[in-house]
């Protein structure tokens, strides 16, 4: 130890020796290390672009946006409303300036402000607290461009967002997230049912490649009729006239739903209906000075009080816009629905058929629409916007595509590919499965099923598959037709075991009437998780040569068969995977319909098999807690030696078809997440799929390559010089994509009607280390291997295949939420969240066919 000088006389002197640590009978005891926290993955860099393809100009819905003031900052602040003992206000819309005014009335009192004028002894004082929160430089847009993203650049992107959702607000538009919508009858298409599409904008500023960049792109949401209620309710109901409405549904529907009440104009929100009908329900009528109140019917206010004609609200319930115990009720013709209130229900199949047939638009009309509204929105008269330094360019920004070659489909015998798509006539199925032992089961009174066999056997041996004759054809007793669905099913069962010596290997059903009707459900449900049978299901209505044909691709996938295959699978040449076993995956997660936030969500994982091939999959389905998006049960370690999670049914599988081999490369596709949720795609699903490999051998270490494929997205690409949407196969990876991370745009499929919606795929991780033009080809080639169809489809196959797979298993707890024995399906109860019920597990020689097919 160094000597010290300790009063700096020069003096120095030697300290005594240190005492003893510990005492000598006293075994030191060893710290355990910290666990050093590994560090978070993060979405990969841009490792370059690709260079295949023929090139083709273009133009995209991204429109330049310049800044000359990137100095400026935003100042962030929180805004807390209080009561005056502290208690925070809860009530919705109490925070907004000047109450229920509309957007147009430029700060003058409305009914409301002028009564509460006429009544301070009525008015509440509250706290108001602002406090600071943030300071938004505009120089992290700057650093986003550059490839570096903080916090402060997606807030200050965020500020930018907020900007245009205020002037829409401004307007009198409806605002839902970044998308707005005008109230201009010219936009409204009726879809039935009382309920309208309204076309409307989305706009939003991107940090891209050539810069930032505005996303203009045509939205559609869904409103509620405007006008009287009681047309609303008659086509609501499909009824006849006001008195043969149901109330109790009615008053589900209107129930929050914002009216007009004449003659006054004075608008208020639904809280409910009135107990009894208008000549019915009695009220109290306040009476000058100290009288007392008059007992009197709300029908007799308003017609002798009021001297208001009412022609038929007396026999109907009123609309109450009171609260629970102080109601006010108004009669049923008084009341008109607001314009622009969003539908959130789910639409019917009609519907749904409805607004996607009416929202479509040819390139060209899109383009017009979107340079019309760029030019009616009138940004530049925005002086936040202008305060920025932002101008915003009114060009639609040209971009580099490339147009790959699409591969050849085939056996020896290839099949060239045209516009995306390929023809079987007169061309065999690459490997068909034999029909044997099956049987036909007929829930239609329409379909003539004779004529229905002797198609279809003629249509499989042109196709090369061999087929029986049918064991048996079922018809269902038409006197069970009105029967529900879950005893139609049991009954058609009964009708068929004595018909059949031993159990079919295949049942086509034809089904009542359209696909997705409620016997669909049961049926499958009965087949696949109890008896283990594979079934075909068909509406009864186009039975020519083209849809048999379709039906008996599906057939042969799901009896093990091939439709067809790609040359580099048969050679096998496909670059990085053909040499070292890979496995490929699709991951989805499908959750309830709007208005069922109680449905369990469904996850679904399909894997290939068979490698080399990346033509065949199996699926695994689970059930999980409704509404979350990331998949809990890839990993589901039970005990030291079991894990009943996703991943170990996949590896299995890949294990045991593809010649007793481990997967060394598993290439996963995830479907269904934002770009907010790339990080925990990367760190909590991946590691779930890691722990998996290491349960199975503690030494595996397959590399992974992670991408993320998403079409909900708002970019649209246009050819310039022609009124046809873009080639299938062309694929564009500069201008618009991210400045630093990896990702590209693939419009692989041809489309048909409206304007093509490109599938934009993320390359979060890539440890296989493929080259651009290696990756975009193997992901372009996945979009041809969908064995439903003769057609490359919009995305790869596996996330279409866990699309399929999880809507096909929801089918099952469609079914169980209607039974009488439905527990709760993962909502609230007394004593916490309900568990999630788990799906009915599939019979073995079922679970890995193509199902879902």
């Amino acid at each position: 130890m160094d000597s010290v000088d300790p009063d700096g006389s020069g003096l120095q002197e030697a300290l005594p020796p240190p005492p003893p640590v510990l005492p000598p009978d006293v075994v030191p005891v060893k710290l355990e290390e910290p666990v050093k926290k590994k560090p978070a993955r993060l979405p990969m860099a841009r490792r370059g672009t690709g260079t295949k393809g023929q090139k083709i100009p273009l133009l995209t819905n991204h429109f330049k946006v310049n800044v000359t003031n990137m100095e400026g900052q935003f100042y962030h602040y929180s805004v807390a409303l209080l009561y005056e003992d502290g208690r925070p206000v809860e009530a919705k819309g109490v925070g907004r300036n000047n109450g229920n005014a509309s957007p147009d009335a430029q700060g003058s009192p409305n009914d409301t402000d002028r009564k509460r004028m006429r009544r301070p002894y009525n008015s509440k004082t509250f706290i108001v607290q602002i406090n600071f929160a943030a300071k938004i430089p505009m120089q992290a847009i700057a650093s986003a461009l550059k490839g570096v993203e903080t916090e402060s650049s997606q807030e200050a992107l965020r500020v930018l967002d907020i900007i245009l959702r205020q002037h829409a607000a401004k307007q009198g538009c409806l605002l839902v997230r970044q998308s707005f919508f005008h109230n201009d009858p010219k936009n409204f298409v009726d879809l039935g049912g009382g309920v309208l599409g309204c076309r409307g904008f989305h706009s939003s500023f991107r940090t891209t490649q050539g810069g930032l960049s505005l996303n203009i792109d045509v939205s559609t949401t869904m409103i509620i009729q405007p006008g009287p209620v009681v047309d609303f309710l008659i086509k609501n109901q499909n009824a006849r006239d006001p008195f043969s409405l149901d109330w109790v549904k009615a008053k589900r529907v209107l129930k929050n739903l914002r009216i007009k009440v004449s003659p006054t104009n004075q608008e208020y929100k639904i809280t409910g209906l009135s107990e009894r009908n208008c000549k019915d329900q009695l009220f109290q009528l306040k009476q000058k000075g100290d009288a007392e109140p008059l007992e009197i019917t709300v029908y007799d206010y308003f017609v002798n009080h009021r001297n208001i004609e009412l022609r038929y609200s007396g026999d109907l319930p009123c609309i109450n816009v009171g609260k629970p115990k102080r109601p006010t009720y108004i009669p049923l013709e008084l009341c008109t629905l607001v314009s622009l209130q969003r539908y959130t229900k789910a639409l019917t199949n009609l519907q749904r058929a409805s607004l996607v047939e009416k929202s479509r638009q040819k390139p060209q009309e899109r383009m017009g629409v979107l340079s019309h509204s760029l030019k009616t929105s009138r940004y530049d008269e925005e002086p936040l916007l202008r305060s920025c330094g932002l101008s915003i360019s009114n060009s639609f920004t040209q971009v580099d595509g490339r147009v790959l070659q699409a591969p050849k489909v085939g056996n020896g015998d290839d099949l060239f590919a045209r516009n995306g798509r390929w023809n079987f006539n007169n061309k065999k199925l690459v490997q068909p499965s034999k029909i044997e032992r099956w049987a036909v089961v007929n829930f239609s009174a329409r379909c003539d099923v004779r004529r229905l066999v002797n198609d279809l056997l003629r249509c499989a041996e042109a196709k090369g598959i061999p087929i029986e004759d049918p064991l048996a054809v079922i018809e269902e007793n038409r006197q069970m037709s009105r029967a529900p669905a879950i005893v139609r099913v049991e009954k058609m069962f009964e009708e068929l075991q004595p018909k059949l010596r031993d159990a079919p290997k295949f049942l086509l059903c034809v089904l009542p009437e359209r696909k997705n009707c409620d016997v669909y459900g049961p049926w499958k449900r009965k087949n696949l998780a109890e008896f283990g049978i594979v079934t075909q299901c068909m509406a009864p209505q186009k039975l020519n040569d083209q849809y048999l044909t379709n039906l008996l691709l599906k057939i042969n996938a799901k009896l093990g068969g091939l439709n067809s295959l790609l040359s580099i699978e048969h050679s096998p040449s496909i670059p990085m995977v053909s040499k070292v076993p890979t496995m490929i995956l699709g991951m989805d997660v499908s959750h309830g319909s709007p208005g069922q936030s109680d449905i369990p969500s469904i996850a679904a994982v399909v894997s290939s098999r068979h490698w080399p091939l990346i033509s065949r999959y199996r699926a695994s389905v689970r059930t999980q807690s409704p509404r979350v998006e990331m998949i809990d049960s890839l990993y589901k370690r039970v005990s030291d030696t079991k894990d009943d999670g996703i991943m170990r049914e996949a590896l299995l599988d890949f294990y045991v078809s593809s010649g007793k081999r481990k997967p060394d490369q598993i290439i996963i596709f995830r479907d269904g997440v934002s770009e907010s949720q790339f990080n925990q795609v990367l760190n909590i699903e991946l590691d779930q799929i890691i722990e998996a490999c290491k349960f199975l051998d503690e030494k595996w270490n397959p590399k992974f390559v992670v991408i993320v494929a998403q079409k909900n997205h708002h970019t649209k690409f246009f050819q310039p010089n022609g009124p046809e949407n873009v080639p299938p196969g062309t694929i564009i990876d500069n201008k618009v994509g991210h400045p630093k991370n990896y990702d590209f745009y693939l419009c692989a499929h041809a489309g048909m009607i409206g304007t093509t919606r490109p599938t934009h795929y993320h390359v979060l991780l890539d440890q296989v280390g493929f080259q651009a033009d290696d990756l975009q080809e193997l992901v372009h080639s996945l979009s041809y291997v969908y064995q439903r169809s003769t057609t490359a489809i919009s995305v790869v196959a596996p996330v279409c295949y866990a699309h399929l797979a999880a809507t096909q298993m929801s089918s099952f707890m469609k079914f169980e939420d209607t039974s009488e024995t439905s527990s709760s399906r993962g909502g609230m109860t007394a004593a916490g969240p309900a568990p999630v019920p788990a799906l009915p597990t599939l019979t073995p020689n079922v679970a890995n066919s193509m199902f879902f097919c």
